[in-house]
């Protein structure tokens, strides 16, 4: 019997573009390929890129040559396919070339370099796919594209516009893969509260039952089939208002990721961002006042062309009032292509790092504030990992999104293991994590 092909991936970018990742790992797993876990091993690799900002480009471009120098068979594919000529330049050993969520091509080129073995008889796909986070969470990508157009933002022209899934499509896939072990399904899409806008909120059957294509329902439907749903790129649009509802019975977390970017109405308008931050901010007190348990997590931009110190203070008074839970934040960088590169006022390095420093220290004081009224509370965590030596687990609350947010720290963790959910009570927080310790059983 001939040995299956092995292919290593490297894969950068965001959970969008991991997805992409499981997405091209299951179907090459369903045809005959394995995979290898080092260059060494692989028969060829797959570099998924990231091509957001410049910093991200020269990580990728540093990956393929890595990917290059180590195997020397490499696939390109991802948001930075989409500048084939400066990957060809860079790099003129890559095999081949292609945009994001380009599946078929990437496909394609592996065959042309390593035709796959077929074996009949061997069944290399589990029902949920094959999946490159722990089994018990996994994202659930509800569209592709994005019909803003941010001025610092080139996803557009990368990724395309706006394209949804029909709901049945969704909510098979979340089925299976609550079926399969999953506890927690993180929505990820560009624009997730723009969710059926371009089919015209469409129907298809789902169980024999017409389900449309639309935010609420979306979370609705989710929120039935058993599992944490947690939601990632929601804008504040008023249809939102609604689902907080959801978050309040307990359907789904309370949990709002959304990239505010800035307070400040004029920097929000040379962003081409919703310039109403007053308005937000009564509806977030709102938000609060139907479920107080909410989170909401969002990144900032510091540096943007233009920006004042007064706009920049805006923002610090905003982030308080607003009382972000979890802060994330970057310094502005130019994007090739983007609208933004012809706005007048740039900032200087030393001033933009400034900023950041500045936010994140209110961002943190925010958070030890928010993360205090915690202490003293019985709440349920899904644990994501275990310290032997500590004889701790890691876990994450319904306030934590994995890798972006903190974590619950429990104590003599006798007998906990990855996947589990746990009840524990808060004994102590800082300004990222809390710590807890298990309750008895009753």
């Amino acid at each position: 019997m001939s040995t299956a092909p092995k292919i290593g991936l490297v894969s950068l970018g965001c959970p969008k573009a991991l997805v992409d990742s499981e997405r091209i790992l299951t179907t090459l797993r369903a045809q005959g390929y394995s995979f290898s876990p080092d260059y060494a091993g692989a028969d060829m690799v797959i570099v998924n890129t990231c091509g957001f900002i410049d910093s991200a480009k020269a990580e990728s471009l540093d990956a393929i040559g890595e990917a290059i120098s180590e195997n020397g068979k490499v696939i390109v594919t991802g948001c930075l396919g989409v500048e084939e000529e400066l990957i060809r330049k860079t790099h003129p050993k890559v095999l081949a070339v292609s945009g994001p969520h380009q599946y078929e091509q990437v496909v394609e080129a592996v065959h042309a370099t390593i035709p796959p073995v077929h074996d009949p008889f061997v069944d290399l796909v589990p029902p949920e796919g094959l999946k490159l986070t722990p089994k018990h969470y996994s994202y659930l990508k509800i569209s592709e594209g994005c019909s803003n157009r941010c001025s610092f933002c080139i996803i557009p022209s990368i990724r395309g516009d706006l394209v949804s899934r029909p709901m049945a499509s969704v909510l098979y896939e979340a089925e299976r893969l609550v079926k399969a072990g999953t506890k927690e399904l993180l929505v990820i899409s560009q624009d997730t509260s723009a969710y059926g806008q371009d089919i015209k909120y469409a129907t298809s059957k789902f169980r024999g039952r017409d389900v449309r294509a639309k935010f609420y329902d979306m979370c609705a439907e989710l929120g039935e089939l058993g599992a944490w749903v947690r939601l990632h790129y929601v804008y504040p649009y008023p249809h939102v208002d609604a689902a907080i509802d959801l978050m309040a019975d307990n359907k789904i977390l309370p949990y709002l990721d959304i990239p505010f970017q800035h307070a400040s109405r004029t920097v929000l308008k040379a962003m081409r961002r919703p310039a109403n931050q007053e308005k937000t901010l009564d509806r977030i007190k709102s938000w609060r006042k139907t479920c107080p348990d909410l989170a909401i997590r969002s990144t900032f931009i510091v540096g943007f062309p233009g920006e004042t110190e007064a706009d920049f203070e805006l923002l610090l008074d905003w982030i308080g009032e607003a009382e972000i839970d979890r802060a994330g934040c970057f310094e502005y960088e130019p994007v090739a292509g983007a609208k933004a590169n012809d706005i007048d006022g740039a900032i200087p390095d030393e001033v933009k790092h400034e900023r950041f420093e500045r936010l994140m220290q209110r961002a943190q004081e925010v958070s030890v504030k928010r993360l205090a009224q915690k202490v003293g509370r019985t709440i349920d965590v899904l644990v994501d990992d275990f310290d032997v030596t500590e004889n701790q687990a890691i876990a994450r609350s319904k306030w934590d999104a994995p890798d972006v947010d903190g974590n619950v720290i429990i104590d003599n963790a006798d007998g906990v293991k990855p996947g589990d959910m746990v009840t524990v009570k808060v004994h102590d927080s800082d300004a990222y994590d809390l710590f807890a310790t298990q309750t008895a059983p009753d």
